[in-house]
């Protein structure tokens, strides 16, 4: 891969040896076992606590091993390559990639493509790099870091991907190439009705989603909409668990939900392409 991190300390380039990356400064980061590389600095934050924890990570892992939002992933995968069509060997950054299900995928879809996977929570990175391994993907490389200060050097990607993440106009502006795709995919306003039906009286629409994107233009909007079916108490408690309902939902209307064998619900999601001005 010939597409490097930047040190989060001083901003300089750094160089990956055996065991770590380095820059010209002298700050080191260590490589762990499973190939990833931790560049979220203590600043303003404890990289131990930042993002999701362990168990929204395995939630979330256990559910979309489903395959229920699988539609989604090849989605997003396909127009990726379709947005980076003729180009020899194109630079994807997913970020907010979680526990790396879509990555992996995105990654089968582009074989040429250098993939990297950023995200906040190292139990998400470390769980995405576990995955790669199993699959034998050797075109992703996984770092734990934020999405308002991704360790890019400017105008180094074809494509970034924000899938159920938070989006950052100016960070993403700054590692694009002029020219460059920006994939938002976020919920429908139904999306999940059919699970807040069981944990809400008065079940509520999602609002949709606004993003202030003065760095880019609109390209494309396309929405991916059905039903799904979970077919057993566990995957209804894994879908719960790894959403933000399961920490504001009273017990009572929990255990209307973990009493169930199956459930129908909602599913949609809005795909939007942007190209950087």
């Amino acid at each position: 891969m010939n597409v490097n991190y930047l040190c989060p300390v001083c901003g300089e380039r750094l160089k990956r040896n055996e065991h770590s990356y380095k820059c010209k400064n002298g700050h080191s980061f260590d490589i762990s076992r499973k190939g990833y590389v931790n560049l979220l600095t203590t600043k303003g934050r404890s990289p131990q606590k930042a993002g999701d924890n362990k168990e929204m990570i395995r939630a979330r892992g256990a559910f979309l091993d489903t395959g229920l939002y699988e539609p989604l992933a090849q989605k997003i995968g396909q127009l990726a390559a379709t947005l980076t069509e003729g180009i020899k060997e194109p630079v994807i950054i997913d970020s907010g990639c979680g526990e790396g299900y879509y990555t992996c995928i995105y990654s089968a879809l582009n074989e040429r493509a250098q993939l990297f996977g950023i995200d906040l929570s190292k139990h998400g990175i470390d769980a995405a790099a576990s995955r790669a391994r199993v699959k034998a993907l050797d075109n992703i490389r996984f770092a734990v870091a934020s999405a308002f200060s991704l360790p890019f050097r400017e105008e180094c990607a074809d494509v970034v991907i924000s899938c159920f993440a938070p989006v950052s106009n100016d960070e993403y502006a700054r590692v694009l190439k002029k020219g460059g795709a920006l994939i938002i995919a976020s919920p429908t306003e139904r999306h999940l009705f059919g699970l807040k039906s069981v944990l809400y009286d008065k079940p509520y629409e999602n609002e949709p989603n606004k993003y202030a994107l003065n760095k880019f233009s609109l390209k494309s909007t396309e929405r991916l909409e059905y039903e799904g079916v979970l077919g057993s108490g566990e995957e209804i408690m894994a879908l719960f668990t790894m959403t933000p309902y399961y920490y504001k939902t009273s017990a009572e209307a929990a255990e209307r939900l973990r009493a169930l064998d199956t459930l129908k619900t909602e599913i949609g999601f809005e795909i939007r392409t942007y190209i950087k001005l």
